[in-house]
């Protein structure tokens, strides 16, 4: 199983995973053109993909996702109500429809939506089983809920949010009203939050940890990881690879 985050950050996700057997984005938040120059990057071409994962409708996760569906006939998996707020933007392209909290499967893997809290319609994170062993995501949720926690666990590599520090939030330039949001149950996770999403799902065979979405004015990569990193250094259960996203250009593929 391979790993990269194309792309993290407020302006623009995209996360590439290679089952073994089929290869996804999920999300698709920036333009087709430079989704298709970070896929390039590793060696990956648009018409190699067999699908695009939608988490939920911002346009920081669909902007090319419909014109790259499009362009390589590449099947968009999206929930019903996702797809009905996301209005004309994704165009004709061809849709496989799935149902919040319910596993299906798609070519040589087993996909499990799983619903989170986040001021979207019907925002999911993903599991994703195959032959490789599982990968979890779990991005722009403003709550960790024992549901999150339970399906990440048993994964061998995981994207987790890890949006703001607190204090950077508190005291940075954002109006008030806009700190509630990213502070709320239906907002971000900060750095704190996803260590303790971290500490609940620690097992022997996690060998891959991304920290994904981290705010350009609330946050700062250093200071994301070294969080992760305490905590990971405080047990001896595993040592997995840390890997820190940015929003200007593709993290490591990281091979589990």
């Amino acid at each position: 199983m391979r790993v990269c985050l194309l792309a993290s950050g407020s302006k623009g996700n995209a996360v590439f995973v290679d089952t073994g057997g089929s290869k996804f984005l999920v999300d698709a938040g920036l333009s087709a053109r430079e989704l298709l120059n970070r896929l390039a990057a590793i060696g990956v071409e648009g018409a190699e993909l067999d699908g695009i994962l939608i988490s939920h409708e911002h346009s920081d996760h669909i902007r090319g996702a419909g014109t790259l569906a499009r362009r390589f006939r590449i099947p968009l998996l999206i929930s019903f109500p996702t797809l009905r707020e996301t209005g004309s933007h994704l165009g004709k392209a061809e849709v496989i429809e799935f149902e919040s909290g319910y596993s299906f499967a798609f070519r040589d893997t087993l996909i499990d939506p799983f619903p989170t809290t986040h001021d979207a319609c019907d925002p999911v994170g993903f599991v994703i089983e195959s032959r490789e062993g599982r990968f979890g995501l779990a991005t722009d949720l403003g709550l960790v809920t024992r549901l999150v926690s339970d399906k990440l666990k048993g994964c061998r590599a995981v994207v987790l949010e890890s949006n703001h520090d607190e204090e950077m939030l508190m005291n940075g330039p954002y109006p008030w009203h806009l700190k509630q949001r990213i502070k709320s149950r239906h907002g971000h996770l900060s750095n704190n939050d996803s260590a303790l999403l971290l500490d609940g799902i620690i097992h022997g065979e996690l060998e891959g940890v991304f920290l994904a979405h981290l705010s350009e004015t609330n946050n700062d990569p250093e200071l994301a990881h070294n969080v992760a990193r305490t905590l990971l250094d405080s047990q001896n259960v595993c040592s997995p690879r840390l890997v820190v996203g940015q929003q200007h250009q593709v993290s490591e593929v990281l091979t589990v």
